[in-house]
C-alpha cells in the first residue's frame, strides 16, 4: 500500500514485481550516467579546444559516439527482455479466476468451483469500516491463495477495461469479446489494491481492485463456506 508522500514504487508482493523494480533501478542508473557523460560533454565542448575541427571529425570520436549508444541499448534490452518472457510464461495455475469489467464494477469467477462467483463494488464512504480505505475498498475481495501461481483471464462486458494491481505487478487491459490472460504469485499474506487503469467512462475511476492473499488453509475454509 502507497503512504503519504511516497516517491518511488509500491512494495513488491510477487516475484515478477521485484524483476520490475530491479529493471527500473538498472534503467535509471544508466539514464543517470547517459545524462552526466553528455552534460559533462556539453561543458568540456564549450569551455576547451575540444570545438577544433581535427577533434569533432575525428574517426574515432564517432565510433566511440555510434558503439557507445548499441551498448547502452543492449544493456537496457536484455533484461527487458527477460522480464517480459517471465511475464508471459504459461506455468501449471494452481487457481484460475476470470475477472470482468463492467461499467462500473468487477465481477469474478473461480472457474474451479462452479458456484463460486460474486461481484465487486467499491464500498460508499458512509459504509467504510476503520481501517478501510476511501475509493480503495470493495465489498466483495478477491481472496487468493499465497505462494500459489495464479492465472487471470481478464475480459470486458461493454467498453475497455484495464485490470491493474501495482503491487503484483499486473496490468492486463480488458475488451469485450476477448480474453486476455496474466499470471502473479503472492509472496506474502496481505491485501493488494488495484484500480481499472483505463479511462472506460465518467466513473472509471471507482472501480477498485482488492485482493486479499491468505494461507492456503484458510483460502480452502473461505471457499468451502461460500460453495456450500
Amino acid at each position: 500500500m502507497a503512504y503519504p508522500s511516497q516517491l518511488g514504487f509500491q512494495n513488491a508482493a510477487s516475484p515478477i514485481m521485484e524483476e520490475l523494480l530491479h529493471f527500473h533501478d538498472h534503467a535509471l542508473m544508466v539514464a543517470v550516467l547517459i545524462s552526466s557523460l553528455v552534460l559533462y560533454t556539453l561543458i568540456t565542448t564549450i569551455s576547451t579546444k575540444l570545438t577544433h575541427t581535427t577533434t569533432t571529425d575525428a574517426q574515432m570520436v564517432e565510433m566511440v559516439w555510434t558503439v557507445l549508444p548499441a551498448l547502452t541499448l543492449i544493456m537496457i534490452a536484455l533484461p527487458s527482455l527477460r522480464i517480459l518472457y517471465l511475464m508471459d510464461e504459461i506455468t501449471t495455475p494452481h487457481l484460475t479466476i476470470k475477472a470482468i469489467g463492467h461499467q462500473w464494477y468487477w465481477s469474478y469467477e473461480y472457474t474451479d468451483y462452479k458456484t463460486l462467483l460474486f461481484d465487486s463494488y467499491m464500498t460508499p464512504a458512509t459504509d467504510l469500516l476503520p481501517g478501510h480505505y476511501r475509493l480503495l475498498d470493495v465489498d466483495n475481495r478477491i481472496v487468493l491463495p499465497m505462494n500459489s501461481p495464479i492465472r487471470t483471464l481478464v475480459t470486458a462486458e461493454d467498453v475497455l477495461h484495464s485490470w491493474a494491481v501495482p503491487p503484483l505487478g499486473v496490468k492486463t487491459d480488458a475488451v469485450p469479446g476477448r480474453l486476455n490472460q496474466t499470471t502473479f504469485m503472492t509472496l506474502t499474506p496481505g491485501v493488494y489494491y488495484g484500480q481499472c487503469s483505463e479511462i472506460c467512462g465518467a466513473n472509471h475511476s471507482f472501480m477498485p481492485i482488492v485482493i486479499e492473499s491468505v494461507p492456503l488453509k484458510h483460502f480452502e475454509n473461505w471457499s468451502t463456506s461460500l460453495t456450500i
